[in-house]
């Protein structure tokens, strides 16, 4: 069997609090970050979908990595930083100014503003990856991107690169799934909480958490019957997941429609001073519909709390 080049394990990103006049709120991050550490999470990112990695400014984002990196400088703790822009050049410039305070992991999105063809696509990666040779990148496989890449196109840029150490999907798809792990062995594939019940069946795949990071404990341990593949441990924890995704799905409605929407709910569910609200334009959910998911969660999700 082939060893896959990233480590297993849960992967969790870190939201980003802004005050009442957008700037970075570092004492709460700071306190966020350090929570998920001690709760057993060690592999942290930022600026994905839900860490608002397509709307900072190059000054925060300069910040916040440099902050970010300092909170994760612990034996054991791996840090990643998210890259998403509709520019290569901005995002090579990123990677060179993260990797001067240190960073050695990213994550990589595809450019959005049209979408790649197999020639584009070829040249991101070979812009990157092939650019920062003493660097890893994990893919973010997501279709806001206007393409989903394939196993076998994974296959395909994983020889290429030795770099390319893994990806995120969030998928459930059998089919989809299966190809991940027979034509591209040599990636760790992160996959969200649905998926991952699957995906632990056919390779050693990691944990993409999202709306069960409401309980790091019990997240932990259905990581880890994924890694024994305990049908039964899988069994009880998923059985809860339509009524989760009901609960936070109803609490924010249509007043809301981004990632980090949805995950600044989890992080207040555990620092009742954590901000809700998303860089503009985009809106983030209010404190009533937050004390609504919150206590809907403690009526009918006890489980789910801290």
């Amino acid at each position: 069997m082939t060893t896959p080049r990233y480590r297993r394990c849960i992967l969790a990103t870190c939201c980003v609090p802004w005050d009442e006049r957008f700037e970075f709120e570092e004492d709460i991050f700071r306190r966020s970050v350090r929570h998920q550490i001690a709760s057993g999470i060690r592999d942290l990112y930022i600026f994905g979908t839900a860490g608002e990695g397509y709307a900072v400014t190059e000054t925060q984002f300069d910040t916040i990595t440099r902050v970010f990196l300092d909170e994760t400088r612990i034996d054991g703790v791996q840090a990643m930083v998210g890259l998403i822009s509709h520019s290569l050049p901005t995002i090579i410039e990123r990677i060179e100014r993260a990797r001067d305070m240190g960073a050695r992991r990213f994550q990589l999105s595809l450019p959005s503003w049209g979408v790649l063809s197999d020639a584009e696509l070829k040249t991101f990666f070979r812009e990157t990856c092939g650019r920062f040779p003493d660097c890893e990148f994990l893919h973010y496989n997501l279709m806001r991107s206007g393409r989903i890449i394939t196993g076998t196109e994974y296959g395909v840029l994983a020889a290429e690169h030795e770099n390319l150490v893994a990806t995120k999907n969030s998928t459930a798809d059998i089919t989809r799934l299966q190809s991940l792990f027979t034509d591209a062995p040599q990636l760790r594939h992160f996959i969200t909480e649905v998926g991952f019940a699957k995906a632990c069946h056919m390779g050693d795949c990691g944990f993409l958490i999202s709306f069960l990071s409401t309980n790091f404990p019990r997240a932990l341990d259905y990581f880890r019957a994924g890694c024994e593949r305990a049908p039964a441990a899988l069994a009880t924890i998923t059985a809860d997941f339509d009524g989760l995704i009901a609960t936070f799905k109803e609490a924010v409605g249509n007043t809301a429609h981004m990632d980090g929407a949805f995950d600044k709910l989890f992080c207040r569910i555990h620092d009742p001073e954590f901000p809700l609200r998303l860089l503009p334009p985009y809106e983030g959910v209010s404190n009533e519909r937050f004390e609504r998911y919150r206590d809907q969660l403690r009526s009918l999700h006890p489980l789910w709390l801290p």
